[in-house]
């Protein structure tokens, strides 16, 4: 939740410190009471209620009809909620982790990204696919992988990779209401973490970064759970002089464009912090478009902390040394603001 939307008195009235993992429930709780079309499929969400808690109490409260415990079977389930979603329904896929989405690959970008195209427009696709994401401390190479710029690559799905509960929440409840596909990042490592989140009904609007902390000297961009780290690193370099200013982007298409220009417009220089490899990554794609419309604005090159470039060990010690860290954003600022 940004600062602003905090000190501002309207939503003030009832505000809590809830984890994510509440606030995605109560968002698909909220939109699956007020549209009865809105139904849950996915491994474990019902008995067990959620790999990680997500779904907790819901089977019991909208019955095995609307959260349905799917088989092992990720091709399979997908591709009903895809079905499920030309036929008029607004389904809500759980994937336990986005690593095991590839499984489905060929449902999400090749069916549900052009139903659209390929109808001329007859068809609609409103399906969310939302699960945990990126790497989550010795989980081995094949459930580490971040797949964010996988799917924004992909026109005609939506992208949305928020971090706080505020934004988890309404972003989550704007993507259930969208007529389009939405892919929705999550991150296994901070279900638990806790914010302000209000109880009166509210939307976060698809496509609008929010800028976590304001600066004056470098813009730091990014997104998902390497949002925290970020602001971690932005308050150690406060301490050294240096004031960055934090965009969270929040959605990666639509991208904010809007708001990503006019603070390095006025920050004059730009770091990416990503947990994707650099090669072929939305942050080596963050940087070209910066340069490229507006680099009469920069001081300096965009700067850009990646994942290195080798499969995630299972090693707890070498997986802290490829993932970004607050010292290697910091060493990155220092060196663009040299």
């Amino acid at each position: 939740m940004s600062n602003a939307m905090l000190n501002d008195s309207s939503t003030q009235s009832a505000v809590r410190e809830i984890q994510i993992r509440d606030a995605l429930q109560e968002a698909m709780t909220e939109e699956m009471v007020r549209d009865e079309r809105v139904f849950l499929v996915g491994e474990e969400v019902g008995n067990y209620n959620g790999a990680y808690k997500c779904s907790k109490g819901m089977l019991d409260q909208f019955g095995p009809k609307r959260v349905i415990d799917a088989p092992i079977a990720e091709t399979g389930f997908a591709g009903i909620g895809i079905g499920a979603a030309m036929a008029g329904l607004r389904p809500i896929v759980e994937f336990m982790t986005f690593n095991f989405s590839l499984c489905a690959i060929d449902q999400i970008l090749n069916t549900a990204a052009k139903a659209r195209l390929m109808s001329a427009g007859q068809l609609s696709c409103p399906i969310v696919f939302r699960g945990a994401g990126g790497a989550a401390f010795q989980l081995g190479a094949q459930h580490a992988n971040s797949f964010e710029q996988f799917y924004a690559y992909t026109p005609g799905l939506i992208v949305v990779a928020p971090a706080t509960p505020y934004d988890m929440k309404g972003l989550l409840k704007s993507s259930i209401r969208n007529d389009n596909p939405v892919c929705f990042f999550e991150s296994e490592l901070t279900y638990g973490k806790r914010g302000p989140v209000p109880t009166e009904e509210y939307l976060v609007p698809i496509g609008k970064a929010d800028i976590k902390r304001e600066g004056t000297d470098v813009t730091l961009v990014t997104w998902s759970k390497n949002l925290f780290q970020t602001l971690d690193a932005a308050e150690q370099l406060a301490q050294e002089g240096i004031s960055a200013e934090v965009v969270d982007l929040r959605t990666l298409r639509p991208l904010d464009t809007e708001t990503l220009f006019n603070s390095v417009a006025k920050t004059h220089r730009c770091v990416v912090v990503q947990e994707q490899h650099q090669v072929a990554s939305y942050g080596a794609f963050l940087g070209h478009l910066i340069m490229r419309e507006i680099f009469d604005e920069l001081d300096a090159p965009v700067g850009l902390v990646s994942t290195l470039e080798a499969p995630m060990p299972y090693s707890k010690a070498l997986e802290v040394v490829l993932l970004p860290s607050v010292e290697r954003i910091c060493q990155e600022v220092r060196a663009i603001c040299g």
